[in-house]
């Protein structure tokens, strides 16, 4: 899984998450017995940071459970890998089932979930699109794909064509999952379980721009993270929030991309008209109770562009803060939800 998010980033006192060039697992124990554990998983860096730790607390230990735990992750439901579940699954053929991990299920679950929910903006069948439009395993394109090739690709696609019940996942065509808008988030999760069943109360965890927080920072304060402007030029910070007890996530349309004919293609693609994006919104983040949740959505409503994804947010009350513009202009709104959070 390439990593399609980096716009959580630290500076001037921001917590965490600048990428880690150090070694797998590594583990640094501050002078306040706070840990700072980094490194690499799917396709991206990953960034723990443990505040008001116990002197129980094995850090060396700890690092080697949270690399375990989202090796794990990546080993189930990784398209790059040809023995993961989720590649198993993609080679069967229309009318087939395979049993699945639990938690394959349970991402799958909330995939399918957040595709209803959006009328198919967040769809986990686009792998086909990903792939031909060269953002997936078999690489980059140059060229543009013909209309006939986006049809074809769009043939068997569509979410209701996936079901899962009991942890029988079955497809009535030839759909393929690609999981890459929601696994990493997922993989957050799975690290901030583990914190938790080893009595850790106060923690950061970051995988590829993906943020889940509990209790307060080495400072004694909330979690504080910047929004970064979406500019490939630079690094700057749209919005400073402070987060104990929540998810974060962006989606963004502005650093992974290609050209031809003189156009940019971002890497995101519309699963409703099978083309990348064209609309001026360039990042949307979402803050929910679960990164698996805030990854999802937050993708889905970067697809429906402004107007539609704030309709959207106000709709079902999600916290949302959107990113509008082109060439270093740009503005932001921000929902309702994620006004009162930070109200007081």
């Amino acid at each position: 899984m390439l990593s399609r998010r980096d716009f959580i980033r630290g500076a001037n006192g921001i917590a965490l998450t600048i990428p880690f060039l150090g070694l797998i697992g590594c583990d640094d124990t501050s002078a306040d017995g706070a840990h700072s554990i980094s490194g690499k998983t799917m396709g991206t860096t990953y960034n723990v940071k443990v505040a008001r730790a116990s002197d129980a607390v094995d850090g060396e230990g700890l690092a080697s459970r949270i690399q375990a735990s989202l090796d794990r992750v990546e080993s189930l439901m990784s398209t790059y890998r040809p023995t993961s579940e989720l590649s198993l699954f993609n080679a069967d053929v229309a009318g087939s089932s395979r049993s699945v991990t639990t938690d394959t299920a349970r991402v799958i679950e909330t995939a399918l979930a957040v595709a209803d929910m959006t009328d198919g903006a967040f769809d986990p069948t686009v792998g086909p699109l990903v792939d031909l439009w060269g953002f997936g395993p078999n690489g980059g394109r140059a060229d543009l794909p013909a209309d006939a090739e986006i049809t074809t690709a769009m043939a068997d696609m569509g979410y209701h064509n996936i079901s899962i019940a009991n942890q029988e996942l079955a497809k009535t065509t030839q759909a393929r999952l690609d999981l890459s808008g929601i696994a990493k988030g997922f993989g957050v999760d799975k690290v901030a379980e583990l914190l938790e069943a080893e009595g850790i109360e106060h923690y950061l965890v970051e995988v590829g721009g993906e943020v889940r927080t509990r209790g307060l920072s080495p400072e004694d304060r909330a979690w504080r993270l910047g929004i970064e402007k979406p500019n490939p030029a630079s690094r700057d910070i749209q919005r400073i929030v402070g987060l104990s007890g929540q998810a974060l996530a962006s989606s963004g349309n502005y650093r992974i991309f290609f050209e031809a004919d003189r156009q940019r293609y971002a890497h995101i693609i519309d699963p409703r008209s099978g083309r990348p994006l064209t609309h001026d919104l360039a990042s949307a983040t979402v803050i929910a109770k679960t990164t698996m949740q805030a990854d999802a959505l937050s993708t889905a409503m970067l697809v429906m562009g402004t107007g539609s994804a704030m309709a959207f947010a106000r709709d079902h009350d999600i916290a949302a803060f959107l990113i509008s513009g082109r060439d270093g202009s740009f503005t932001d709104a921000a929902s309702p939800a994620f006004e009162r959070l930070f109200s007081a």
